[in-house]
């Protein structure tokens, strides 16, 4: 399975810094991504230290293990690199008083072959396009899912009710994080989209979909959903990383060096 892959990010209309941070890598299959919280620069800080460290090692474990690992020790991988993080984030928060309060979101995946190995913390999401329907594939770790979770309230309900940033779970908070990990199979044609709640604050999954079936490139996928956020406020920073998957690539990749002319 071929995968490309494209990110954008930006500020939004509100706030003078972004505290998103994201980045990938083409090569092995790696996308992380961020969304921070703090005073001063803190979330531009924590968000950073987990989207560079998370993304080196992982990098790191599959460019010597990569052919060899099983979903079983790829999430493992996963889960200590989450450890980690959080650890550094914290130990820079207690260590630095203008990092107090500190912590981000993280949202990691590893695309191996015909696999996505998922990692997250928090309410940063990844959604999956396949066959003309949006599916989100993480469960936000915020106040709002669990009343939904225990039949409070609807998903409608929540996605108008107040206090939809409540976390309870982020990176730099507390010594133990707890890393939710799936595995998902990929087909051919899937398009994964990562993103802040600065997207999905603005835009209903209906209208995500619609700029996701609408488009066909992924650089202009990226443009149409932080420029469509922005037009409904812009309140927080917004980030979407993309991810797209298609063996006809590869074969014709392939198909090409056959053919070409020395």
């Amino acid at each position: 399975m071929h995968y490309s892959f494209h990110a954008l990010t930006d500020s939004g209309l509100v706030r003078s810094n972004n505290e998103d941070a994201l980045a990938f890598d083409t090569n092995l299959g790696v996308a992380v991504l961020a969304d921070g919280m703090g005073g001063y620069a803190a979330g531009e800080v924590a968000s950073s230290m987990a989207v560079l460290f998370v993304k080196a090692e992982l990098v790191r474990w599959l460019a010597a293990n990569g052919s060899h690992l099983s979903t079983r020790q790829l999430a493992r991988v996963i889960e200590m690199c989450f450890d980690e993080a959080n650890l550094s984030i914290l130990n820079a928060a207690i260590s630095n008083p203008h990092y107090a309060g500190m912590g981000t979101t993280l949202v990691a995946g590893v695309f191996n072959g015909s696999r996505l190995v998922l990692g997250h913390v928090g309410d940063s999401r990844c959604y999956r396009l396949r066959g003309g329907v949006l599916t989100q594939i993480t469960k936000d770790h915020s106040m709002l899912q669990e009343q939904v979770d225990a039949g409070v309230l609807t998903q409608e309900q929540a996605a108008h009710a107040p206090g939809k940033n409540l976390l309870t779970r982020a990176l730099g908070v507390e010594e133990i994080v707890r890393t939710e990990i799936h595995e998902h199979h990929v087909e051919q044609g899937d398009l994964y989209l990562m993103c802040s709640d600065g997207l999905t604050d603005m835009l209903s999954d209906a209208d995500i979909l619609q700029v996701l079936n609408g488009n066909k490139q992924l650089a202009l996928i990226a443009t149409e959903l932080v420029a469509r956020a922005n037009l409904q406020g812009g309140r927080d920073n917004i980030s979407v990383l993309l991810a797209q998957a298609d063996r006809s690539a590869e074969k014709s990749g392939l198909i090409s060096r056959l053919f070409s002319r020395p």
